[in-house]
């Protein structure tokens, strides 16, 4: 693990004047910030673990390239895919606030990346207008989690894998804008994310496509607005 300002300064500063920890800083407040937070950049592999159920002390990180999988797994290694974390995403702040509590879920990375990590809990030791404004924006970023967390809740009430699928891919239409779009997810991940069987999900995808009620391409999705 090296210091953030030894590698890419010039580009990974741009791209943290757009994240939303950021908001409002200028390109020297983020500097500085920086050096407070005790900023280190590290990379990780495909499928490597970045952080592992149970560590203590962790470091809030915002990813700088590529993407994550906050992953949780049970006793026998069933696996459930909580949240894709992409770029310019932060993870594991509320943890970096807290400090000492273990980490319930894991990090694994979904292809190359690299993380910029920060310790969140060095925040007070500065009393600066600065700072006010980095919690006023965590606080923003927590709220929005708390949203995102809430409406893949909505997902998961859903009783049957098909109310499952059409909550999340509306859910995405949504977002998106149109009824064309992708999903973050392969078929297993998606099964993993929505805690379903793949072969019964794989069954009710076919099911809905041959109902005129969708079209798919791997991940690339198609909602028609009205059916056979």
């Amino acid at each position: 693990m090296r210091s953030f300002m030894e590698i890419k300064e010039k580009s990974y500063i741009s791209l943290l004047r757009s994240n939303a920890l950021f908001f409002g800083f200028t390109e020297d407040e983020i500097r500085k910030t920086l050096e407070i937070l005790n900023a280190q950049l590290k990379t990780f592999k495909k499928d490597e673990f970045v952080y592992h159920e149970g560590a203590r002390n962790v470091k809030a990180a915002i990813v700088m390239e590529g993407s994550l999988h906050i992953i949780k797994e049970d006793f026998w290694g069933n696996r459930s895919i909580l949240a894709e974390i992409g770029k310019e995403d932060m993870f594991a702040e509320t943890y970096s606030c807290i400090g000492g509590e273990p980490l319930s879920v894991s990090v694994e990375a979904r292809e190359a990346c690299s993380c910029l990590f920060l310790d969140l809990g060095r925040m007070t030791e500065e009393g600066s207008a600065v700072n006010v404004r980095l919690a006023s924006n965590l606080i923003k970023i927590l709220a929005r989690k708390n949203l995102i967390l809430t409406k893949k809740a909505e997902h998961l009430s859903q009783r049957t894998t098909r109310q499952k699928l059409i909550s999340y891919l509306s859910e995405i239409q949504r977002q998106s804008g149109t009824d064309r779009f992708e999903i973050p997810f392969n078929r297993q991940q998606l099964a993993d994310y929505l805690s379903v069987d793949r072969s019964a999900m794989s069954s009710e995808l076919s099911k809905l496509r041959d109902e005129g009620i969708l079209e798919y391409r791997k991940n690339r999705f198609y909602l028609k607005s009205s059916r056979k």
